[in-house]
């Protein structure tokens, strides 16, 4: 059985490995709890679409350039290990970080912008009812934060801050905003010319 104690060993481990930045993760994917996986699930929708890979072995990088790996990490019920991936992020190679927590006590986006400073981090309010909690940082402790449930943006977002550096996710990103503009150019065509009732129709399968 895995302890929160071996999880903080590999961390720290892999933070004095003097690993090649080019072979870690770009992307460190954060949550409080496995319940909150199906929300954070458009997080990895969005990085696999942008061309990115998990990354489940940090001495064994996937072939892919821009990877990301996910942990579970309980700002309440784990806060030391909380502590370390936050402190470690840095040596570990991570160039932002999204994290999502969810209840009225969404502490884990916020804890961990502060522990990782200045590495940026984008928050995912699971729930509305954490949408407070999670941007409610004070003046001098800056956090980027989505929506409740907008995981899919908050990984765009993170992609976004990578783009500055690599021109590789630049393009991907801009690629997929030229889809979304060439689907909605599609639809307003279709709508157009096939009417109203026609469009429906069409969507329908015919019905």
């Amino acid at each position: 059985m895995t302890t929160v104690q071996d999880l903080i060993d590999r961390l720290e481990s892999e933070a004095n490995s003097d690993a090649d930045p080019d072979a870690t993760p770009d992307v460190g994917v954060i949550m409080g709890s496995d319940s909150d996986l199906d929300t954070m699930q458009g997080a990895f929708d969005a990085l696999d679409e942008l061309g990115f890979a998990e990354q489940t072995d940090f001495r064994d990088p996937p072939e892919a350039r821009f990877t990301y790996e996910t942990y579970v990490v309980s700002a309440h019920r784990t806060p030391e290990l909380l502590y370390a991936y936050g402190e470690t992020a840095d040596d570990r190679g991570l160039d932002v970080i999204v994290a999502g927590a969810g209840g009225k006590s969404a502490d884990l986006p916020n804890m961990t912008a502060s522990l990782a400073y200045p590495i940026p981090v984008v928050g995912v309010p699971v729930q509305e009812k954490s949408v407070d909690s999670v941007i409610g940082m004070p003046t001098g402790a800056p956090i980027v934060a989505v929506d409740a449930g907008k995981s899919f943006n908050a990984a765009l977002s993170a992609a976004q801050v990578l783009a500055r550096e690599h021109d590789a996710v630049e393009e991907r990103l801009v690629e997929y905003h030229e889809d979304l503009k060439g689907g909605v150019a599609d639809v307003s065509a279709e709508l157009h010319d096939l009417g109203v009732a026609g469009f429906r129709a069409s969507r329908d399968g015919g019905e």
